[in-house]
């Protein structure tokens, strides 16, 4: 039997007097329908009709998650059907029932659809901006390697290279913050993508053009990574709920360890079947892709967003500070609190054994353990793979210890206490390892336990200043950049005239001070209005 099936939902009718269902069209075959209703709840209300008799489905929804499915089969004669009820004949009407299965479950998927959260919507967004955000950086770390040989570039000059991206990149840490926090996130990020987008493509040009041209291609590359993370930063604490904080933080800033696995993973095969500028090229243009999306479907605030449902929107609103722009920043107020130093001091610790590792670690590995460009870039996946799994884990573990009734201070201590301890250990068991597969097994648990930083200090500026997180992450990211900059640049130096185990050394020793600073003087309560 030919059968026609229309869903719409609308309200359920209180009775059979307040709303019906009239044939509005006839042709030889099939009968459509169309309803009305004035009540104010919603159902579904699925419809079928055929040349000898109609079905009318109303799927109605509990709070619960459960559901009831009530139906009725009339006549084609009937123009006006009552309260549904059971069906009546269930021979005749056998591949009724089957449609109705068949579209209840194609509704369920709809819904699906329709009720996936907006604000994990974003966060995949932003979680793919940082992707591109590290993609784009350690391309250089790899790439390096043939340019140098090219260029007949010194470990100095090498170190030098580096160290530029985070010239720029210490430029737009503050005023990337305070550009965030009073005009919206969305158009930061938005401005940051594009900008490193375009000088990651322009990179291969400079290289060519001089070793002044490439130094300032990359440190306007920094600028437009720069605002990243405090541009991220607002979007979130405007965003996300502070139960889904850690998990949320964790699953972003997952992205840019998943960006550096990818860059590590192609860099190498991109450079030996096209060479090392098309690495640049195609990387770089990923940006404009990104970018398109990002203007159809971001918002800097929930309350700026039309197509945000209302139940979602009280979860967002629900027990958040106010959301306004801010229009005067108390740099007096801010900096006069020990918590942000605790930050900004335990940042700078962090950044130095990180950035370093990120930089380093396929000349570690093509210098010390005799790996070639293809194994470098392979066995630098693992570590940036298992940072992306473990800081997941680490989000889930404070979200979970927060809902238990730990405290958020108490939290933010332990996740970061195993963010610097266990890097340091294993940093220092690279001296006593004799086989690359032990130092590869150190480098991965180092940055295993490093990602829980994630859930420590890098979730801790939305817990005492959400108004001015966006300032606050830029504040202690420019030490974490001055740390970049400085520890890149002496690794360099340190190689020159000493070796590996002396640029590890440096590395344990800021851990362990910054283990020390954050468990006197950080804390999780919010401690700016």
């Amino acid at each position: 039997m030919a059968t026609r099936a229309l869903l719409s939902s609308f309200s359920p009718p209180p009775s059979p007097s307040s709303s019906s269902i009239s044939l509005s069209r006839r042709c030889p075959l099939k009968h459509y329908a169309t309803a009305t209703s004035s009540s104010s709840s919603s159902t579904s209300l699925l419809l079928f009709v055929s040349w000898r008799r109609c079905c009318v489905l109303r799927v109605s929804g509990g709070r619960d998650g459960g559901g009831k499915v009530w139906a009725d089969v009339r006549s084609e004669k009937q123009h006006h059907v009552s309260e549904p009820s059971m069906f009546e004949d269930e021979d005749e009407d056998e591949d009724a029932r089957d449609l109705v299965d068949n579209v209840v479950g194609v509704e369920g998927v709809a819904a699906w659809w329709h009720l996936f959260p907006k604000r994990w919507v974003i966060v995949i967004l932003c979680f793919s901006a940082f992707l591109l955000c590290n993609m784009d950086r350690v391309n250089m770390s790899i790439a390096i390697l043939p340019m140098s040989a090219e260029y007949n570039w010194s470990p100095s000059t090498v170190g030098l290279i580096q160290s530029s991206f985070f010239w720029g990149y210490l430029l737009t840490q503050i005023a990337g913050g305070i550009w965030a926090d009073t005009v919206g996130g969305k158009q930061v990020l938005g401005f940051g993508v594009v900008w490193w987008s375009v000088a990651t493509v322009l990179t291969p040009v400079a290289a060519k053009l001089g070793l002044p041209f490439l130094l300032v291609a990359r440190a306007f590359m920094g600028v437009g990574e720069g605002v990243a993370m405090p541009a991220m930063n607002n979007i979130l604490s405007k965003w996300v709920p502070v139960a889904e904080r850690s998990r949320s933080l964790a699953l972003v800033y997952s992205g840019m360890y998943l960006g550096s696995v990818t860059g590590l993973a192609f860099s190498p095969f991109l450079i030996h079947q096209f060479g090392w500028p098309s690495v640049f090229y195609s990387f770089g243009s990923l940006g404009t892709v990104w970018f398109s999306v990002w203007l159809s479907k971001a918002y800097s605030s929930p309350l700026e967003d039309p197509e945000l449902l209302p139940e979602e929107k009280k979860l967002i609103t629900a027990n958040s500070v106010s959301k306004e722009p801010i229009k005067t920043i108390p740099w007096g107020l801010i900096l006069s609190k020990p918590p942000v130093w605790a930050l900004i001091v335990s940042h700078f610790c962090h950044n130095w054994g990180t950035f370093i590792l990120l930089t380093w670690m396929p000349t570690y590995y093509n210098q010390v353990l005799k790996f070639n460009l293809t194994e470098s870039g392979l066995f630098c996946v693992l570590p940036w793979l298992t940072m992306a799994v473990s800081a997941n884990v680490g989000g889930w573990i404070a979200d979970t210890l927060v809902s238990k009734g730990l405290s958020v201070t108490r939290v933010r201590k332990i996740m970061q206490t195993v963010g610097f301890l266990g890097p340091a250990f294993f940093l220092t068991q690279l001296s006593h390892v004799n086989s690359p597969v032990m130092a590869v097994l150190c480098m991965t648990c180092s940055q295993g336990t490093d990602a829980f930083s994630q859930s420590g200090l890098y979730s801790n500026h939305q817990d005492i200043a959400p108004r001015y997180s966006g300032i606050l992450l830029g504040l202690s990211n420019t030490a974490g950049v001055l740390a970049g900059v400085l520890g890149t640049a002496a690794t360099g130096y340190i190689l020159q005239h000493g070796s590996w185990d002396d640029v590890f050394k440096v590395s344990v020793g800021l851990y362990l001070v910054g283990t020390v600073v954050w468990n006197l003087f950080s804390t999780g309560e919010k401690i700016l209005e």
